[in-house]
């Protein structure tokens, strides 16, 4: 049996029970910015890293508001959203240095949305194969990068 060693998840395993449903609400309540990985806070909505990413640097764009859909968001929230994403991406090429990029957010259970209650935009850093073996054959991602690096090298780029 192959063991893959995670021993940053018993916080956030441990720590379950005493947050609220939502995640994204509960994090953006908190001032410690960089203990929940908010890299930027803005006027409608904010940027976090996702502590499960894809790939380093894997980014997030979310509303304050509560909604599960943006299509329940105002429109000066979405546009808000659409520009927090432009500078996500110009920060994430200025520290990375990414081949290409998946944009998308995953609306409702059925689509994928891991906490389908509270909309939020991914944005995922891409390199010419990494998709490597790992990934095909062992259904296993390797991140070459601690959150807590990740999120001191954006924030510096953010400014």
């Amino acid at each position: 049996m192959d063991h893959l060693w995670s021993p940053w998840r018993m916080h956030y395993i441990n720590n379950k029970a005493e947050k609220p449903q939502c995640v994204f609400c509960y994090a953006v309540e908190q001032t410690q910015d960089a203990d929940y990985l908010i890299l930027h806070r803005g006027k409608n909505a904010f940027v976090m890293l996702n502590r499960f990413p894809y790939t380093s640097g894997h980014l997030m764009v979310l509303p304050y508001d509560h909604q599960p859909s943006y299509e329940d968001l105002t429109a000066e929230t979405r546009a808000e959203i659409m520009e927090l994403i432009n500078t996500a991406t110009k920060v994430l090429r200025k520290v990375y240095n990414p081949h290409a990029f998946n944009l998308g957010a995953n609306i409702g259970e059925d689509a994928g949305a891991g906490i389908a209650p509270h909309f939020h935009f991914h944005i995922v850093p891409r390199w010419r194969g990494d998709s490597n073996f790992m990934s095909v054959t062992s259904n296993t991602r390797v991140l070459p990068e601690d959150l807590q690096v990740s999120y001191e090298r954006l924030k510096e780029a953010w400014g």
